[in-house]
């Protein structure tokens, strides 16, 4: 498989949840997304009031999602500015919100914390990438430092903070698997994205275009971890976003050559990742 086209990035990301109203609450006023479009059992959630970034399917039968299985490690908000990134710490901090960490990762500073049904989210800004330092193989080395909390707190404006920037937009994901050796395969060899990170064997971080990472994966939930399964809460799916139709061809080539199942609805490619992730494949609309 060639590498997949350079401008592909993640789209939306769809999650089961339990509880519908209390989610919608945590990501409108904890998070500061905007309700795009609301039905009975489903709300999507946007920041520039165009695209769907985040989409909550309501269903009080879904089972919790074991500890021990595949599915959404986090999904990452990435917003455009450390200035961003200041004013969103700071609201975390005045409405006391619990959070799970705050890292500098060399190209990238991130805040991280989870919804009320323990998905993970991670809300971050990228560093210039001029200033990505590269090994000698031209591999992104696996940093996390603790965030310089009070320089990025300095930073922040004096406006009252209301929601996340508009052309916030989904950076990354990040999946736990149940074996790296398969998702390389499908990741890598038959979908394109390239390797920029790995730590030992048990996380990959790849990517289009030389991005840090749009896609990770790890088997931090144990190499035993059960398959992602449809009726417990948790991620649904998410979106890979190709440029053209074109694009989209030459991913159907590519899983028909790797006898990849899949099937076709409204020109997206829907199919699973061997841990039983959703993933959806689309191309950009004008």
């Amino acid at each position: 498989m060639t590498p997949i086209h350079k401008e592909t990035h993640i789209g939306s990301v769809t999650l089961k949840v339990r509880n519908l109203e209390n989610l919608v609450s945590f990501y409108t006023e904890t998070i500061g997304l905007q309700i795009l479009s609301e039905q009975e059992t489903r709300v999507m959630l946007t920041a520039d009031g165009k695209t769907p970034l985040i989409v909550l399917d309501g269903n009080q039968d879904f089972q919790q999602r074991p500890m021990k299985s595949a599915g959404l490690y986090h999904l990452a908000l990435l917003v455009p500015t450390r200035k961003d990134l200041a004013n969103v710490l700071y609201h975390f901090i005045e409405t006391k919100t619990q959070l799970l960490g705050a890292s500098n990762h060399k190209f990238s500073e991130a805040i991280y914390l989870q919804d009320p049904e323990n998905n993970g989210i991670e809300i971050y800004r990228d560093v210039d990438r001029q200033d990505w330092v590269r090994d000698e193989r031209g591999k992104l080395p696996a940093v996390s430092e603790p965030l310089d909390v009070q320089s990025l707190l300095a930073e922040r404006d004096s406006k009252t903070w209301t929601r996340l920037p508009e052309n916030t937009v989904m950076g990354h994901v990040h999946l736990n698997v149940v074996n790296i050796a398969e998702a390389e395969n499908f990741y890598m060899n038959v979908l394109g994205f390239e390797e920029q990170t790995r730590i030992g064997n048990h996380a990959l971080f790849i990517s289009a275009g030389g991005y840090h990472h749009h896609i990770a994966v790890n088997i931090w939930n144990g190499p035993d971890a059960e398959q992602s399964r449809e009726d417990v809460t948790g991620l649904l799916h998410y979106e890979i976003v190709v440029p053209s139709m074109l694009e989209i061809k030459k991913v159907l080539s590519a899983l028909e050559l790797e006898q990849v199942p899949y099937h076709i609805e409204s020109e997206n490619i829907r199919l699973k990742d061997p841990a039983g992730n959703g993933v959806v494949i689309k191309a950009r609309t004008a």
